[in-house]
């Protein structure tokens, strides 16, 4: 007998049994609450992305009927999803909540970052994102990670140290035996939590369609203008794309994942409902970033790389 079976018939014989998707939320919200008790300013991280909008939405249901006791804070490549931007904002204001925005553009106008040759701004994140946390003196930062999405992230642990340049050492990674988090941090110092750790893309979307959650529409199938480059569905901006050699054409394509849009490749889909999606994901045999992600396939440790200096 599978566990998967032994999983069915203790919910049948035990009615009080948790689900897959409930101990997949007790555990994000004890996580939360954990932070919450150990740390003085904790902030999570907000994109607009589906796994931010997961995670805001378990810290809404952490702290309910009270307000969420984080701020949220967004790095802005300035090469984002229209629709994304516009989500971020409209649920910000939603929930009263207060949204801290570190741009990447003002980085460059100022001359503390340099334009990239190929002109994505994803690797350029990492210098506003902690020159956020140390201006605002940020103890905890909710990372929407997961550790089915990329092997470097498959090697942290929930709670996640990170020294006072913003640098992770998986050597200095902690033991986290029955669900006990080690928040001790030197000044300087910060903690990356990440309470969607055990959750997959699968899981992620399950627990989307149980809760109702709203999404960007762009995570669903539409007709859009793009073009192939490296293998990838990109959308046309102003950040480099297209050249004259890739032409433009309108196809029915939906994204796994949202980020920079010169890195952030589309794949083709008619996946319109959640269901569809469900659907889709359940017989994909890539990962979400594997499939979409340009930055992710500049070298085989590439995340990691980025990672060590600072990067989500």
């Amino acid at each position: 007998m599978t566990t998967a079976t032994h999983s069915i018939l203790d919910t049948q014989e035990n009615p009080y049994a948790l689900s897959h998707l409930d101990a997949l939320e007790a555990e994000s919200v004890h996580i939360f609450r954990e932070v919450a008790g150990e740390f003085e300013r904790p902030v999570i991280l907000f994109s607009g992305g589906k796994d931010s909008i997961v995670m805001l939405h378990l810290a809404l249901k952490a702290f309910w009927p009270a307000a969420v006791p984080f701020s949220l804070l967004h790095v802005d490549t300035g090469h984002n999803f229209p629709e994304v931007i516009e989500y971020r904002d409209r649920t910000v204001a939603q929930h009263n909540l207060r949204l801290h925005v570190a741009s990447v553009q003002d980085f460059i106008d100022d001359g503390r970052l340099r334009e990239r040759p190929d002109g994505t701004r994803n690797p350029l994140q990492t210098v506003p994102l902690l020159d956020a946390i140390e201006r605002n003196k940020f103890d905890a930062v909710f990372g929407g990670g997961r550790r089915d999405e990329e092997k470097a992230r498959a090697k942290e642990r929930v709670f996640s140290l990170r020294d006072e340049f913003g640098a992770w050492d998986p050597r200095r990674q902690r033991p986290e035996l029955w669900s006990l988090y080690n928040g001790r941090h030197a000044v300087g110092e910060h903690v990356r939590v990440f309470p969607l750790s055990n959750w997959t893309e699968l899981d992620v979307w399950q627990y989307i369609e149980r809760e109702g959650i709203e999404l960007p529409e762009i995570y669903y199938a539409h007709h859009r203008d793009v073009f192939k480059r490296d293998g990838m569905w990109l959308t046309a901006g102003e950040w480099g794309g297209p050249k004259e050699s890739e032409p433009v054409e309108s196809r029915l394509i939906r994204y796994r994942t949202v980020g920079d849009m010169s890195c952030t490749g589309a794949v083709d889909s008619d996946a319109a409902t959640i269901a569809d999606v469900i659907a889709e994901i359940a017989a994909s045999r890539l990962t979400e970033r594997g499939a979409t992600r340009a930055d992710d396939k500049l070298s085989e440790a590439a995340m990691e790389d980025r990672k060590r200096e600072g990067y989500f």
